[in-house]
């Protein structure tokens, strides 16, 4: 009787063949690969799907040639899986290896002398390398190489090697945008203007910013004499005919207020591609006609690259023009988060540097499509369609999720050190109240000598 009752109360814990372990979800699985800032993971996924949507819906003149409605956007898709995978890749990848982008930066440059000889032509510009079957944009890869080669030489200074360090930094600086400038000028602007910016965040000295930033703003004057002095019979082939396509920009973004109503509103051969790209913003209004329903996709040549945000801001409206220039901002808010949480210096000048890249060239390609500044040719981020120019975006985000995994893990783990030494401190603190506690009861429990006191009566 006693032994049921002992079975009742204590009763044997099942075999191990019924124990029912915890299913791996879908959720874990996503937590083991998509590893750091879901904020940046989540803009990442959302211009993503904008890019698919805008994308299929802007590539109508290369269906229209290639008689092929799902060519174009499987092919961008293929490149957006093959983006993912960089970005897994990077981010798995602790941020001190990424030192050796040096060695990328200096491939970089032998391909870029190469380009101009080997170079494909593509709508009259040679800034691609065909290589087996595989095309490369030179350009693309000595902007990430040159600004993570930046980020490293920043992380080194200790106030006896600033001058030194500045001076390497100047000079691949100016030799990398010199060397892209003979091609694509707005890429060299973008280049040099972005490491630049990281310098100043980086505390180089303001005064050798300052006469950088003469020397800069003395080279720009120059420049734009020349375009207005140089004959136009110079720029019609050869070399230098790229200046003669920054001739007819500039002229015809600073003759648009001279111009007259008429003037203005007629589309010519010149302001073709801003007329068609303001008519698009025009069109959209607050809330946009729908994805699919543009109609000026089909009269601008770079509808898909260079003034899809007007084809966005077409199908989307100003809302979504404006929800798509936020994503871009939030990109540069999360990455400043991170570089302030980092502990290291390289890691914290290498999100920074990735973030402004991003961010600068989106509002460069933003303001382009709304007729703030000259036609420039900058894609917007992962959003317009591209090869190299999408796989090396996708570099970026995976420099900002490996900063963000890898740059503030010491951190952490002091973090948690210094926790667990508070909770060993407070559990000897307790163990020895506990024993003195029981000391003082143990006195208490003893028991007093008694004292006979004895009265003498005279």
């Amino acid at each position: 009787m006693s032994d049921q009752f002992n079975n009742i109360n204590n009763p044997l814990p099942p075999p191990e063949a019924d124990i029912v372990e915890p299913a791996f979800t879908l959720r874990d699985v996503g937590r083991k690969i998509f590893k750091g800032d879901k904020v940046v993971w989540s803009v990442f996924i959302i211009l993503c799907v904008i890019s698919l949507v805008e994308i299929f819906s802007a590539t109508s003149t290369i269906v229209y040639r290639h008689q092929s409605i799902w060519g174009p956007i499987l092919r961008h898709a293929m490149f957006l899986i093959g983006g993912v995978g960089v970005i897994l890749l990077i981010h798995n990848i602790p941020y001190r290896y990424f030192s050796l982008l040096i060695f990328v930066l200096m491939g970089a440059i032998v391909l870029l002398i190469l380009t101009p000889f080997i170079g494909t032509t593509v709508n009259g510009a040679e800034r691609w390398i065909s290589f087996m079957g595989i095309t490369i944009q030179p350009s693309e890869l000595a902007k990430i190489s040159l600004m993570g080669t930046i980020a490293f030489l920043l992380s080194k200074q200790n106030g006896q090697n600033d001058g030194l360090l500045f001076k390497w930094m100047i000079g691949l600086m100016v030799m990398v945008s010199a060397i892209i400038a003979m091609d694509n000028l707005s890429t060299a602007v973008l280049l040099f203007g972005v490491c630049y910016l990281l310098m100043f965040i980086g505390n180089v000295k303001l005064t050798r910013l300052l006469k950088v930033a003469g020397l800069g703003i003395a080279a720009v004057l120059l420049f734009v004499l020349l375009l207005n002095v140089i004959p136009a019979s110079w720029t019609d082939s050869g070399p230098l005919s790229r200046l003669g396509t920054w001739q007819n920009r500039i002229s015809h973004f600073d003759a648009a207020g001279e111009l007259s109503e008429e003037e203005y509103y007629s589309v010519t051969d010149e302001n073709y591609q801003v007329a068609h790209a303001k008519i698009a913003i025009a069109n959209g209004g607050v809330l946009g006609v729908f994805p699919g329903n543009s109609t000026e996709r089909d009269f601008l040549p770079q509808a898909y690259s260079d003034f899809i945000y007007a084809i966005i801001i077409e199908e989307m409206g100003i809302l979504g023009g404006l929800f798509v220039l936020l994503l871009y901002v939030i990109i540069m808010i999360r990455a400043g988060m991170i570089a302030r949480k980092t502990e290291k210096m390289f890691p914290k000048y290498l999100v920074l540097g990735s973030a402004l890249m991003l961010s600068v060239q989106a509002f460069i390609n933003m303001a382009v499509a709304v007729n703030l500044i000259p036609v420039t040719g900058q894609p917007l981020p992962l959003i317009s369609r591209g090869g190299t120019s999408t796989l090396i975006t996708c570099a970026y985000f995976g420099l900002i999720l490996s900063a963000d995994r890898f740059g503030i893990v010491k951190k952490k783990k002091e973090e948690v050190t210094v926790e667990n030494n508070e909770i060993d401190q407070n559990d000897e603190d307790d163990h020895e109240k506990n024993d003195f506690s029981l000391m003082m009861e143990e006195i208490d429990r003893q028991p007093e000598d008694k004292v006979d006191f004895e009265v003498i009566q005279n």
